[in-house]
Formats: structure tokens, C-alpha cells, sequence
């Protein structure tokens, strides 16, 4: 026969018999004991995988927007940059200043970089067309604007 300080064991019953405190006994001892129910595994497995997948699908869900927003953040600089090469292919007469606001027009098929907005000019225009106005930004890349 084995013993446990608060189980004997009798093998020719083969239950153990709990010798403890009734209160910390972990069967009912009596009618009046809480009833204790035998947990289904099977339905706390289910739940807790349920759980986790809809816990992971709502992380997936953020990541993916913040790569969509950093993917656009990237595409937008990438515009800018084209912009902003293109602006700097134009006749510069002067070293632009971070924050003005400056015009694109084109003359003869040539880009020209003017302070002077299209509505300054007055009834005679001196260039062709107006192309765009852009502000310099502090990075020297250039905003349009519309």
C-alpha cells in the first residue's frame, strides 16, 4: 500500500481515499459539496484556437494597412522626385528659396522657372503656356500645387 500525506491508496479497492481537510478536498465529499463537472477539452481548444485566429487576423489586418500607407507614403515620394527632376531641367535664372511658391511655364518647348504667378503677368503673357506651379520644399524636392 502506498500513502500520500492526503491520499491512501488501496490497491485491493482501487481508489484513493482522501484524508484531508474537507474543504480542500478536490472530489464532493458530500451532497451539499459544489458541484464540480469535468471540463470538455475538445470545446476549450476550439475556442481558444478561435480566439487566437481572430486575434491574429486582426494584427494581419493592421499590418496590411500600414504597408498600404507606407506603399503609398513611398509612391508619392517617388512622384515627387520625378517633379521635382523635371522642375530642375528647367532654366533656372536664380537659386530658388525654401518655401516660395514658383511657376512653370514653357516657352519654345523649353521650361522656364518663374517667381511671377500666370495672373501677375498681366494681358501680355511672356511665355506660351503655364505648366505648374510648385513650392520648394526644405529637403530642395518640390510640392505641386493645385
Amino acid at each position: 500500500m502506498e500513502e500520500n500525506d492526503d491520499f491512501i491508496y488501496d490497491p485491493l479497492k482501487s481508489d484513493a481515499i482522501y484524508q484531508g481537510v474537507d474543504k480542500f478536498s478536490p472530489i464532493p465529499l458530500s451532497v451539499s459539496s459544489p458541484k464540480i463537472e469535468p471540463i470538455d477539452k475538445r470545446l476549450v481548444k476550439a475556442t481558444a484556437f478561435e480566439t487566437m485566429q481572430l486575434q491574429a487576423n486582426q494584427q494581419i489586418l493592421m499590418l496590411k494597412k500600414q504597408a498600404d500607407l507606407i506603399i503609398e507614403q513611398a509612391r508619392l515620394i517617388e512622384e515627387r522626385l520625378v517633379i521635382s527632376r523635371k522642375i530642375y531641367e528647367a532654366d533656372l535664372n536664380f537659386e530658388p528659396v525654401v518655401g516660395t511658391v514658383y511657376h512653370v511655364y514653357e516657352n519654345k518647348g523649353k521650361a522656364v522657372l518663374s517667381i511671377i504667378s500666370p495672373n501677375e503677368w498681366g494681358k501680355k503673357q511672356a511665355y506660351e503656356r503655364h505648366v505648374c506651379s510648385a513650392r520648394l520644399l526644405a529637403d530642395k524636392s518640390w510640392e505641386l500645387l493645385k
